[in-house]
Formats: C-alpha cells, sequence, structure tokens
C-alpha cells in the first residue's frame, strides 16, 4: 500500500490507524488518564503558544517519518504555515507521545528511531501514564545526536525550540499523579 492509497483508505474507516509504511497498523483506545494528560498538554501548548508564530496540532495530525510511514503523534508542534486541508504536517518542531501500557516499546522504540530521521524535530517528549514524569529527547541541530534527559513532577519542561516552557506538574493535574494526588493503578 502507498501512503496515498493509506490517506484515502483511512478516510473511510470507523477506526483510527497509522501507516507503517507497509500497511495500516490499529490504533488501540486509550484510558481516560491517557486523555487526561493529553488534555492538559494540549491546553499547555495552546496558552502558551497563542499569537506567536508556532502552531500546536493534536492527535489527527499526521507526521511522515521514514518512507511512506504516517505516525499520528498525541500533540505535535509546526512553526511552519500549514494548510488547513493537509493530510501531513510538514516543517515538526516538537512531538509528543503520552504512553500507555500497549504502546511503550513502539513509542520508546520504533517512533524514537522513525522521529530521529526527521530533520526538523528538535525534541521528541515521551510522557509517562504511571507516573509524573517525561523522557525528552533533544537535539541543536538536524543531524546532530539525541541527548537524553529525564523530568519529574518539579521540574521545568524547556522548549527553547518554540520559546516556551511547561511545568511538568502541569501536565497531570486531575490524574492521581500530580504531587500530593492519590496515586492509582497504571493506566
Amino acid at each position: 500500500m502507498t501512503r496515498a492509497a493509506f490517506f484515502d483508505w483511512a478516510e473511510a474507516q470507523g477506526e483510527r490507524f497509522e501507516f507503517d509504511g507497509f500497511e495500516p497498523v490499529a490504533m488501540t483506545g486509550g484510558t481516560v488518564r491517557h486523555s487526561q494528560i493529553a488534555m492538559n498538554l494540549y491546553a499547555a501548548l495552546r496558552e502558551r503558544l497563542c499569537g506567536g508564530t508556532c502552531r500546536p496540532l493534536g492527535p489527527d495530525a499526521g507526521l511522515r517519518t521514514v518512507g511512506d510511514a504516517v505516525r499520528y503523534p498525541d500533540a505535535l508542534v509546526t512553526c511552519t504555515k500549514v494548510d488547513d486541508m493537509a493530510r501531513e504536517v510538514p516543517g515538526l518542531v516538537v512531538v509528543f507521545e503520552v504512553l500507555s501500557p500497549p504502546s511503550g516499546h513502539i513509542d520508546r522504540i520504533v517512533k524514537l528511531l522513525e522521529y530521529r530521521a526527521v530533520a526538523s524535530i528538535r525534541r521528541y517528549i515521551i510522557i509517562e501514564y504511571a507516573s509524573a514524569a517525561l523522557t525528552v529527547h533533544a537535539r541543536a541541530e538536524a543531524g546532530a545526536d539525541w541527548t537524553t534527559t529525564a523530568l519529574t513532577a518539579g521540574d521545568t519542561l524547556h522548549l527553547p525550540e518554540i520559546g516556551i516552557e511547561i511545568p511538568v506538574a502541569a501536565l497531570f493535574v486531575n490524574t492521581g499523579l500530580e504531587p500530593g494526588g492519590e496515586q492509582h493503578a497504571a493506566g
């Protein structure tokens, strides 16, 4: 299947799919915690980027990675003008994935390698679902090696590529993982 055929096929489906470059891959439903973290992330990005040149987009915005692969991260930021009818977002600068129990391997390994191959991506942030923590993969310029940093609830996520900062704890409000929040079972 080609990328163009995938887009046409996916629009007719009732479920959501990514494209691994060869075939459609079903995207599973998430948990309430996953949804809350994603909502907190969107709110933080929207508030901080409002009126600027960079634009946050949600999980329906496609990202072309290696070959013909198309991924739909939980959130992404582009500072490039985007046609509102485009199926793929150009000029991505920051990509976010919120983990869920079945997606850990794909997000930590497969997507890390794919996102690393996209020259414009400067930061890939993996948000944990079982603890108030992030893994930040960053590079200063295209082709540079990634550096990796772990952040927890008391830290601040610095995103100099887009000129904002987000307290890590803000991403975990109403999840039971925020400081002083009740700890619940994963998911």
